[in-house]
């Protein structure tokens, strides 16, 4: 009876205990802690619903809010995981109740805390916290050193954080005091002075990264002592410096380490990485080593998968490398090593290399090994740093496996020669595709169509012939200028995906087709110096920002589909046919900095809001039918001021860095301007046209502006008195027009002025002296001819009266039509005239004076 009893409160004992685990098991999250996430969500502006899953009706925050984890066994919130959201907002302190808190990640975030992003002190409670993750957040300031106290933390990352330690941004010792840590990564933040010796006591720590810091001095050699060390990043610090290395040797399990931009010209780095023979990756970019052919008897690297010795001047044959031999390479950089010589053989049987960089090597090198055996080659950048070679032996030897994964191939400036070969479709894997700059004639390839996966093609500046072909539907850029290319275009050429069309400098004619408006949004459309003819096609659905025309037979009214064109940045229509009047909505595209009309058929008047386009700072009309008025309110073109906003940056500037931009007729020449130096042209070239009234004394204002040029107009009136105000000018031309009136003296405060014509008007008065107008007259003895009023040095016709001229800012009586001198001696003059025509009268017409008068002299 009495055990039956006993088993009955056993058996009902241990279904109590059971119930209760399933219970805590499975029992929603602890409602103080569950309130704390709400109270964080209300601090957050959560515009893509990232936290849309904190929901008060979904009590059980455990299993169904985003981001949140919480333990098995006691139901309390112990993961928060918020990592590469984007969220925006504030991190609430009500965070302090999550106090079984282990695991916080904020990364990728714009968060900050109560006292804006200065370091959010309150983190530093959470005592059970074994993983922080803030990196890539707006953080700044010192890093509390309360920090120091999470004993129990094994994951610190503060990359990208503008955080640094006490007493300005020295290194926080206190972090060292972290005896768990297993990650520690500090790159790209602003701590400095020296590398703590202490950090050698993290027995534990297995990454350790303090690339891109302020941090400087010697290395310590106590970094050795952290055996369990897998990952070492000390790249591209302030000045840091070592004399021995061999420290490296105690790390056993040393994976990877990164050592660049840190001197080692006096150390044998290459025998000190070979005792390690777990390294898989060695980074030594920029360490001046003075070579890499030394003798290894035997290697040990046959882990070692990435090998970067970019920007070392080598200087030796390729060839003689000791890493050759090295078959489990993934990842070859030798980028500015100025190696040459042939590629050795060895290079072939490398059988997992998957990327080789070898570009801006000074042409110094050949490359003709056969690399059909390289299944696993994935990107071959060789730009710059071949000799010469066939492209058609080249593309037969890349890699020919069934599943061929190359899928980036850059050969640009190495010299080479021949045709570019049909079986290069071959390459389907291919991507980008770059060999501009080279010597390769013949047709466009039709088998480039089978490459569909192709994203950019660039075959500028080459010797290619014949009609362009049908090219991938896939492509995003193409780039083909600068050949020999003829015919007209494919009526279905282009792509819904096209975003940069380089096309210029070919002889290529025709319509262009209406297919090329289906894609809805270029960067860059250049078919300059070609001979396409008729009109543009109406893109009425295209959004472009840099659209050039010039050098063609475009014909037609000024493009009635830019009007809604608001990212419009770069217009050249130039030398072309366009005819009409010019819209007045011009004046609406306020993205339009550069505006070129130069030699078309437009006439009419110039658009008065046209300065309302505050960032337009290049703007030429010249040798057009335009007449009427300059506009008046040019002080509204604020880019022509010296007070302009920022000029513009724009990332296809670097893969056009050979072509011309902009031409610009400056200083009695046409100058042409590339891509890295157009930008900050500024310049108003409205010469050639039929432009009548007075120039605008506003135009004084524009401080900025280095070129202007009113020639051949029908201006009239004076040239402006404040034209010395534009202390920027470099060249001024207005010639051939009908201005009178004197030259102004503060056209000598002109100190950049380099060139100026002023003939063919109608000036008159003393020219103003100065010396930086004599030594321009010197240069151009012809800058006044044709004003038949003007007088003085350095003409030798000399004006009335003995007064200095006066320069500079003194204003001289004559620029108001009153000469004071002048005026004394015309006065004179007439007063003696008077007194003496007066006694004649008098001696004429009374005979008793006239009797007396010459009684006196007998």
């Amino acid at each position: 009876m009495h055990r039956s009893i006993a088993r009955l409160v056993l058996l009902l004992a241990i279904a109590a205990v059971s119930c209760g685990f399933f219970v805590v098991a499975h029992a929603s999250c602890w409602p103080h802690e569950r309130d704390a996430l709400l109270a964080f969500k209300q601090g957050i502006n959560d515009t893509d619903d990232v936290l849309a899953s904190w929901q008060k009706r979904h009590h059980d925050c455990c299993q169904r809010w985003t981001g949140v984890t919480c333990s098995n066994e006691t139901g309390h919130v112990t993961e928060l995981d918020l990592g590469e959201t984007g969220l925006v907002g504030q991190i609430s302190p009500s965070l302090l109740s999550l106090q079984h808190l282990e695991y916080l990640d904020l990364s990728l975030t714009y968060l900050h805390g109560p006292s804006g992003h200065v370091f959010p002190e309150f983190l530093c409670s959470l005592h059970n916290l074994r993983h922080l993750d803030l990196s890539y957040t707006p953080f700044s300031g010192r890093v509390p050193p309360q920090l120091g106290n999470l004993s129990k933390m094994e994951y610190l990352d503060l990359t990208r954080t503008s955080l640094h330690g006490l007493n300005g941004r020295v290194f926080p010792e206190f972090l060292c005091s972290l005896h768990n840590l297993r990650h520690l990564d500090l790159s790209n933040t602003l701590f400095s002075g020296r590398v703590p010796p202490q950090l050698g006591n993290l027995s534990k720590l297995e990454y350790l990264d303090l690339s891109d810091t302020l941090l400087s001095g010697a290395l310590p050699p106590q970094l050795g002592n952290i055996s369990n060390l897998q990952y070492l990043g000390l790249s591209f610090m302030e000045n840091i410096h070592t004399a021995d290395i061999s420290w490296l040797t105690h790390l056993h399990l040393l994976e990877y380490v990164d050592l660049s931009d840190i001197n080692l010209s006096a150390v044998d780095v290459f025998l000190v990485a070979n005792t390690i023979p777990t390294l898989k990756a060695l980074i030594l970019i920029n360490c001046s080593l003075p070579n890499a052919n030394q003798t290894l008897t035997h290697l040990n690297l046959t882990k070692l998968e990435q090998l970067d010795l970019s920007r070392n001047y080598l200087g030796h044959p390729i060839e003689t490398c000791w890493f050759w031999n090295i078959k489990s390479i993934k990842d070859l950089a030798l980028v500015s090593t100025y190696l040459y010589g042939p590629f050795p053989d060895a290079l072939g049987g490398m059988t997992t290399l998957q990327r080789l960089e070898f570009n801006d090597n000074g042409n110094s090198a050949t490359m003709t090994v056969d690399l059909k055996n390289l299944c696993d080659l994935e990107s071959l950048r060789l730009d710059g740093g071949l000799a010469l070679g066939n492209i058609t032996e080249f593309v037969r030897k890349l890699p020919q496996c069934s599943s061929s994964k190359l899928f980036f191939l850059s050969s640009s400036d190495n010299n080479m020669t021949g045709t570019l070969p049909d079986m290069v479709g071959h390459l389907t894997s291919l991507k980008y595709l770059y060999l501009s700059n080279n010597s390769i004639t013949g047709a466009i390839p039709s088998g480039l169509r089978k490459l569909t996966s192709l994203d950019t093609l660039h075959l500028s500046l080459n010797q290619l012939t014949g009609q362009i072909p049908m090219l991938p539907r896939s492509l995003t850029v193409l780039a083909i200028s600068m050949n020999s290319l003829s015919g007209p275009l494919p009526l279905d050429f282009g792509g819904p995906n096209l975003t940069q069309l380089s096309l210029s400098s070919n002889y290529l004619t025709g319509h262009v087709p209406k297919a090329i408006c289906e894609s809805k949004r270029f960067g860059l459309l250049d078919l300059t110096n070609n001979l396409f003819e008729g009109e543009f096609p109406r893109c009425s659905a295209m959004s472009i920002e840099f659209l050039l025309l010039s050098n063609n037979n475009f014909s037609g009214n000024f493009p009635s589909w830019l009007k809604t064109s608001y990212f419009l940045i770069f217009l050249d229509l130039g030398v072309n046919k366009f005819y009409g009047m010019l819209p007045a909505w011009i004046g609406e595209l306020v993205n339009l900095r550069f505006l070129q009309l130069n030699h078309n058929m437009f006439y009419g008047d110039i658009p008065v809001n046209i300065t309302n386009l505050k960032l337009l700072q290049y703007f030429s009309l010249a040798s057009n039918n335009i007449s009427g008025s300059i506009p008046l309110s040019l002080s509204k073109l604020t880019a022509m001021t010296l007070d302009h906003p920022p000029r513009f940056e724009s990332n296809w500037l670097e893969e056009e860095k050979n072509k011309d931009i902009l031409s610009v007729v400056m200083k009695q020449q046409e100058l042409k301007y590339g891509t890295s130096a157009f930008n900050e042209m500024v310049s108003i070239d409205l010469s050639l046209n039929r432009l009548t009234s007075e120039i605008p004394n506003e135009i004084g204002s524009l401080n900025g502006l280095l070129n202007l040029n009113l020639s051949w107009n029908l201006l009239s009136g004076k040239i402006p008195m404040k034209i010395g105000s534009m202390k920027s000018l470099e060249s001024l031309d207005l010639s051939r027009n009908n201005l009178s009136g004197e030259i102004p003296s503060s056209l000598s405060d002109l100190t950049y002025l380099s060139s100026l014509d002023l003939s063919y008007n109608s000036l008159a008065g003393r020219i103003p002296t100065g010396r930086q107008l004599d030594t321009l007259y010197n240069e151009n003895p012809f800058m006044y001819s044709g004003n038949s009023g003007l007088c003085g040095p350095p003409l030798e016709k000399s004006c009335p009266g003995n007064d200095a001229p006066e320069h500079g800012n003194q204003h001289q009586g004559s620029e108001n039509g009153y000469d004071p001198v002048l005026f004394f001696y015309f006065g004179l003059t007439a007063g003696f005239l008077a007194g003496l025509w007066v006694v004649f009268c008098a001696l004429l017409f009374k005979r008793s004076w006239r009797n007396a008068y010459f009684r006196l002299f007998d």
